[in-house]
């Protein structure tokens, strides 16, 4: 089998692409720069970007299966730096997919797409979309993955959008080392109560879920496509005590200073109000999307897709934690 991860050169994606490398797939690429490791584990690499569509379509020619694990993310920014990546960038791979054929589109999404203000505890997929959101991050996602839930067709394109939260593991580029590097500037403040409970997902795992759903839809589409699917491990963590956890695995300092969850919303509201209105560089220090992800509780069932496609989460959140601390450790000494 031939298979195409977009956004295989980034943290999830080179997972994706080693997992199926493993099982004996042939896995081809698309990314918007070139990496050199991946080839020498003989992928073939296409290099393009999402928004230009004769890119994507050469990209897709030939492959079985496609994972468009590709996306611009981030809390802050214009629309157009979003809604051109993820929502134009998928509604072009939908089209190359059903201008060559390919039969499967898996889509890594987020759950951020259901994502409002108010805290989410053990909810299921039956959440709806909100009618507004705290940045063009989810909102893009959210129209990208309506697009592609929309797009499955029995015989002629199956899909399944995928919905992992808070993915963490060694090779993070970005939520991790932001954490750790926060707090040993000490920077880092606790939002909330230190009681809200989230999901979180072993990068691992969050590959892992891609491969079951890509077989589902081969082997029973009727059942399994045109749905998302929250991926996450067995049980939620408190967040904060999460956090704890990894600060002490690398001898930092926890944070000790609290604000309440209302206060960071306010003062992320203030904070995006005078970053718009003077034109400033950057991100805000807090915003109202982050103030809600660190200081309320989203956590989601994950029934489904044990059910449905099979997915069961290989690595333990304590495993996945010493893992992640002896590969951030050698990182450290080497820096």
């Amino acid at each position: 089998m031939k298979v195409l991860v977009t956004g295989g050169g980034g943290f999830l994606g080179k997972y994706v692409v080693r997992a199926f490398l493993r099982r004996g797939d042939q896995v081809r690429t698309f990314s918007r720069g070139l990496y050199p490791e991946l080839q020498e584990l003989g992928v073939e690499c296409f290099r393009g970007d999402l928004t230009h569509y004769d890119d994507v379509l050469s990209a897709v020619d030939g492959v079985d299966s496609v994972h468009h694990v590709a996306a611009q993310p981030g809390f802050w920014g214009p629309k157009s730096m979003y809604w051109g990546p993820n929502v134009t960038g998928t509604e072009n791979v939908i089209r190359a997919c059903r201008e060559k054929g390919v039969k499967r589109l898996i889509f890594t999404s987020s759950p951020s797409v259901v994502f409002g203000d108010e805290p989410h505890d053990g909810a299921d997929e039956s959440l709806p979309y909100p009618e507004s959101y705290l940045c063009h991050y989810p909102a893009s996602k959210a129209k990208a993955e309506q697009l592609v839930l929309a797009a499955h067709e029995i015989g002629v394109l199956h899909t399944i959008a995928l919905r992992p939260h808070l993915i963490w593991g060694p090779g993070d580029p970005n939520l991790i080392p932001r954490v750790v590097e926060m707090a040993k500037k000490k920077k880092l403040m606790q939002v909330g109560d230190g009681k809200n409970l989230v999901s979180v997902v072993y990068v691992e795992n969050a590959a892992q879920a891609q491969l079951v759903a890509d077989e589902a839809l081969q082997e029973k589409p009727q059942s399994s496509g045109g749905e998302a699917y929250f991926v996450a491990q067995e049980h939620p963590v408190y967040l904060w005590e999460f956090i704890s956890q990894i600060l002490e695995g690398l001898n930092v300092p926890k944070p000790t200073r609290t604000v309440s969850y209302s206060k960071a919303k306010n003062i992320g509201a203030v904070l995006e109000t005078v970053h718009k209105a003077l034109f400033l560089p950057g991100e805000p220090r807090m915003t109202r999307f982050v103030a809600a992800q660190l200081g309320t509780s989203h956590w989601y069932k994950i029934d489904k897709a044990k059910k449905k496609l099979g997915f069961h989460p290989e690595i333990s959140t304590e495993e996945g934690l010493k893992i992640l601390l002896e590969d951030l450790r050698k990182t450290l000494i080497t820096q």
